[in-house]
């Protein structure tokens, strides 16, 4: 049998000359990931609260697109890759990343955000994670193949401490490299850099969203099936939504040349609908009606506005990520589902809350995870099977586009004994 190409590259990863020198880099990055991510996630509330203060901020974002696009164009280079750049680094180290990608990103997620697009955060806290990590290779000299593991522990730092999960953050820099193929040698560092980081965050006063899903028995058999179904359509929703952004960045690349264009005509058409349709709530990081979805029935469509005012953001050039937007069409898709299906509305909306993300991102390990540690134990078993039928039913490519094939979703008999 052939070896896999994409794993053999990462196999110097477990090669480090020492343990404690990498859990020593790991202390490293988390300290570095960890501080970026809580000045971020501050300046972010910032942000966040003064547009809800000042509605008429709205107007300014074509503006603020034209801005965030002149800055990547001029001052950018590779920045440009984003999350993408770094999976391939990972798998084919080149370049370092350079250092100008986490200033840059996170003052183009706080512009984003101030002005009402809707976007996530996940891309920015693990670009600069990731670029800090990398600037730690540069100074302690490591060798070309020695890389990788930096940049590992950059993502599991980055993600973890955004959020404030870090088995969900280490887990998801293992998982996010290949569909179907995890690499356990670098789990240790990425699982004590996301843990570090994520104390790191909190000591400098971040605080983090929290859900209350209510107590609830052991689940019935046909509350189980009614799961796996609501699975599926987690799953077909997040192939939608990774299709229609890369669609859609696709067809403003080809029509229009000139970069900074692009954000400022997509900042036009989601001002002018938000506007026009009163659908402001499909704006920002729309954690209001991520807490309202497990708390109260809420309109049938919410899914279908966030995805579409999402897929216009990043699809035209904003810059933040898309897992927090993923969380909340996740969560008011569970919403709108739990009565239909007969499950308990703060249950389902926990389920989608991360099963989308997991179809969409090919990663539904690590996203169970985030289910015990959002939601507790209890979830365990309801998340991974809504985040299973989601990897399964979400197609090919997710919406990381640097993602190797690794071994897949098929299932493969197995090789005949010898």
């Amino acid at each position: 049998m052939k070896p896999d190409p994409a794993n053999s590259r990462l196999q110097p990863i477990a090669s480090l000359s020492a343990l404690g020198r990498g859990l020593l880099l790991a202390v490293a990055v988390a300290l570095l990931a960890g501080s970026a991510s809580a000045l971020f996630l501050h300046a972010l509330d910032w942000a966040t609260a003064t547009r809800l203060a000042s509605p008429w901020l709205l107007a300014g974002l074509p503006l603020a697109g034209f801005a965030v696009g002149w800055a990547y164009l001029k001052l950018g280079g590779r920045s440009d890759g984003g999350n993408n750049l770094l999976i391939d680094e990972i798998h084919q180290p080149r370049q370092a990343l350079p250092l100008r990608m986490a200033p840059l990103v996170l003052l183009a997620t706080v512009i984003s955000h101030l002005f009402g697009a809707s976007v996530g955060r996940e891309g920015t806290a693990v670009q600069m994670g990731g670029a800090l990590a990398d600037q730690l290779a540069r100074a302690f000299k490591l060798a070309r193949e020695e890389r990788p593991v930096l940049l590992m522990c950059g993502i599991a730092a980055g993600f973890g401490s955004v959020f404030g999960t870090p088995l969900a953050g280490a887990v998801f820099a293992l998982e996010v490299l290949a569909v179907g193929r995890l690499h356990h040698a670098v789990l240790l560092p990425c699982l004590v850099a996301a843990l570090l980081a994520d104390r790191v965050a909190l000591l400098w006063g971040v605080t983090h969203s929290h859900y209350a899903v209510a107590p609830f028995g052991a689940l019935s058999l046909l509350q189980l099936g009614a799961l796996l179904l609501a699975g599926v359509l987690f799953g077909l929703t997040a192939r939608l939504f990774a299709g229609a952004s890369h669609a859609l960045a696709a067809q403003f690349k080809r029509r229009i040349a000139w970069a900074p264009l692009r954000p400022l005509l997509g900042g036009c058409v989601i001002a002018a609908l938000a506007w026009s349709l009163g659908a402001e709530r499909y704006l920002g990081l729309g954690l209001p009606v991520i807490q309202q979805s497990f708390e109260q029935p809420l309109p049938a469509w919410d899914f279908a506005g966030k995805l579409a005012f999402t897929v216009a953001s990043i699809g035209s050039g904003f810059k933040g990520g898309e897992v927090t937007p993923l969380f909340f069409i996740g969560a008011t898709l569970g919403n709108a589902l739990a009565p239909l299906l007969q499950l308990p509305l703060d249950l389902l909306a926990a389920v989608g809350l991360v099963a989308v993300f997991a179809g969409a991102a090919n990663t539904p390990l690590a996203c169970t995870l985030m289910a015990v540690e959002l939601f507790g134990a209890a979830l365990g078993v309801p998340a991974a099977l809504g985040c299973a039928t989601s990897y399964l039913c979400s197609g090919a490519q997710g919406i990381y586009h640097a993602q190797r094939p690794g071994a897949g979703k098929a299932v493969k008999p197995a090789p005949p004994a010898a």
